[in-house]
């Protein structure tokens, strides 16, 4: 089984020989060129099932790989010998399998396959339909690449890669202002976060000589002892890419605009693959982060670059959920509770979670895809309206997408056994002993998100009929909500799979996922009061939304309840306290204001000297031309017209008769003899 670790570059190889046949081959056959992304996909995900197979039956214990991943040096290159120097090694470019990978490999096919079935139905009809599936293909293989690098430079290009193919995929119906605006908005905010990435890549590289994560580790270990402050240098530094992936504060800002793609991007973007990508890049550097920590005991406490990560993780989780619960867009509340649960994330592996914080990766992809498919579900039955304040009694008419919506939910606001109960539970566990702010921030994030979920299901679902009597919903065709069943199952069950705790059991402290991500790692033990105070914080907020929009549900034409309560508040909320009006204040409007005084300075100044020099240039040519042309030419023109005249004068002399040359000369003999004879008698 462990033999197809060898293989593992194969699978973003499929994905990206669907998406060559696609731009050069088949690209005018819609059928031909969707069923080629999926049978990609389908092979990938194949492929990855066996090798989290191997992973799991690997001989020893998968321990092994978590200490020494199964590396693979790039195919068809040098092999072993590497390719690229680098100072006074070679770099060798290559691929690694161990846990993690396994983990994510799962993860985004797994996820990634239903989107791209699903893409089928919501997509179709589109002029660009082959192009769609080409941009997809195409972010799957920058994705798992990503995921199965064994080098900050390989990941960093794969990186790179999918920061475009998000532009390409967000702006794809680029003939809306709003959706081009949006593409350029999540380029240029995420490649602010890439320039730090790109930084401490270099710091690192330049203080280790390492790239590899083979390597770069022990180096850097070593390395904190001499300059721990270097060292939480460049872990920030790499953060700041995990920043603008993830969306977190500040950077958060483009992934709410990114609503205004296809909704299968969404759920692609949101769930399990970009927005995931900063997570991994944070849990796969995690070494980095907690250097110098002793792990004999468990990574206890926290290094400052681990401090910073878990305040900016609970304040986005927090920050977002509040803008998420004066939302009325369908799609742009779950996009602030993808910002929101990134946090948690995020908050996770600054409070040293690593395993929680995976872990909710994990089931987050399945439950958040989830919701993202069923409200395309819902915008595509309601034909494209995407305002809550406008559905209302929908479980009637599209009741398949209602149910698995429901378990979405209740994933998401951590209600027992579903996936996300277990996974953002033990988030909060870890961050009440290690960090009380963070915990605090994160338990009140958790009664928002279970508030503002059930406000979205009183908006869309609940009811006798649509506020706007203008919708006439229908359930979607099976080829959309079948993966809604796949992954509602995912959502269901797999948290109570593999993160029951064990000790609940009579076993040791941890759960099945732990002991496979990190399998020396100290796990917090489980307690009843603590997941009972969990399950009673999602509780509180599902009865708020109960009260305020179950218990009466809202009629048509009245307002949200919300606005009359909060008043000045919810405005502020509704409006993502203006983040961005004042990003376009101190950012946009600045720069165009620079932009408009370097054009008046290259006008005015730059120019005005280039065309006076060349005035002044003008007029020493013209100057030096009345000199060549009345001086020089003059006196050579004067030198020639006087051997003209000397030579018309002389030319009289010239008869060719000797006896006037004869007289000539004896004349001239008679002159000298007289002036002789003047001289010598005077």
């Amino acid at each position: 089984m462990q033999a197809v670790f060898d293989y593992v570059w194969l699978i973003p190889v499929f994905p990206l020989i669907a998406f060559v046949l696609i731009a050069f081959g088949v690209r005018r056959n819609k059928d031909a060129s969707s069923y080629l992304v999926i049978g990609a996909m389908t092979l990938s995900m194949i492929l990855s099932l066996l090798v989290l197979a191997g992973v799991i039956t690997y001989p020893g214990g998968w321990e092994h790989l978590v200490e020494e991943p199964h590396r693979v040096n790039f195919p068809l290159l040098l092999g072993a010998q590497g390719w690229m120097p680098m100072g006074d090694g070679v770099l060798n470019i290559g691929f690694q399998v161990d846990p993690l990978t396994a983990v994510m490999l799962f993860v985004v096919t797994v996820v990634g396959l239903n989107i791209f079935v699903y893409s089928r139905g919501y997509m179709h009809g589109d002029p660009r339909f082959s192009r769609f599936f080409a941009f997809l293909a195409l972010f799957a293989t920058a994705m798992l690449l990503l995921v199965i690098a064994d080098n900050l430079l390989l990941l960093f290009i794969a990186w790179e890669l999918v920061g475009l193919c998000s532009y390409f995929l967000i702006g794809f119906w680029f003939e809306k202002k709003s959706a081009a605006d949006a593409g350029m908005k999540a380029f240029i905010t995420t490649r602010i976060g890439d320039v730090g990435l790109y930084l401490g890549l270099l710091l690192l590289f330049v203080q280790t000589g390492y790239l590899d994560f083979h390597h770069l580790f022990p180096a850097v270990q070593a390395l904190v002892h001499e300059n721990p402050m270097l060292v939480t240098i460049a872990a920030l530094l790499v953060f700041c890419g995990a920043m603008g992936k993830s969306a977190q504060f500040p950077l958060h800002v483009w992934l709410p605009d990114a609503m205004e793609g296809p909704t299968p991007v969404s759920a692609l973007i949101h769930a399990a693959t970009m927005v995931a990508a900063g997570v991994y890049l944070v849990a796969r550097m995690f070494p980095l982060f907690s250097a110098g920590l002793d792990p004999a005991h468990g990574h206890a406490g926290l290094t400052d670059a681990m401090q910073v990560v878990a305040l900016i993780g609970a304040f986005t989780a927090i920050f977002a959920a509040t803008i998420a619960v004066a939302q009325d867009d369908i799609k742009r509340v779950l996009a602030y509770s993808t910002i929101s649960q990134l946090g948690y994330m995020i908050m996770g592996l600054g409070v040293g979670a690593l395993v929680a914080a995976v872990f909710h990766l994990m089931t987050h992809a399945f439950f958040k895809a989830l919701l993202f498919l069923g409200s395309g579900s819902v915008i595509h039955g309601c034909g494209g309206e995407q305002d809550m304040m406008k559905m209302g009694g929908l479980r009637k008419k599209m009741p398949i997408t209602f149910w698995t919506f429901m378990v979405g939910t209740a994933a998401l606001a951590g209600i027992f056994p579903f996936a996300g109960f277990w996974s953002k539970d033990e988030i909060l566990h870890h961050a009440l002993g290690a960090h009380t702010l963070a915990y605090a921030l994160g338990a009140v994030a958790a009664f928002l998100t279970a508030f503002y979920m059930t406000r979205q299901v009183g908006l869309t679902f609940l009811g006798d009929h649509p506020r706007d009597h203008s919708i006439h919903a229908h359930e979607s065709p099976p080829v959309m909500w079948v993966p809604l069943v796949v992954l509602a199952v995912f959502a269901a069950i797999l948290g109570l799979a593999v993160g029951f705790p064990a000790e609940l059991l009579g076993g040791e402290p941890g759960h099945l996922f732990g002991k496979f991500l990190e399998p020396t790692g100290h796990a917090i033990p489980a307690e009843l009061w603590f997941m009972g105070l969990s399950m009673l914080i999602a509780v509180a907020g599902i009865g708020l939304g109960w009260f305020i929009y179950i218990r009466r549900p809202l009629q048509a034409g009245e307002p949200d309840p919300l606005s009359r309560w909060l008043g000045p508040v919810y405005t502020v909320l509704r409006n993502k306290y203006y983040f961005d009006e004042l990003y376009k204040v101190i950012f946009i409007d600045r720069t165009i204001d620079l932009t408009k005084a370097l054009a008046w300075f290259d006008k005015n100044v730059i120019d005005w000297t280039v065309n006076a020099v060349g005035r002044g240039t003008w007029a020493v040519a013209r100057g030096l031309r009345w000199f060549d042309i009345n001086i020089v030419d003059g006196l050579v023109n004067a030198l020639g017209a006087l051997a003209a005249y000397t030579g018309d004068v002389l030319r009289v002399l010239q008869t060719g008769k000797v006896q006037n040359y004869a007289l000539i000369a004896l004349t001239g003999l008679l002159f000298l003899a007289g002036y002789f004879i003047y001289v010598l008698y005077r």
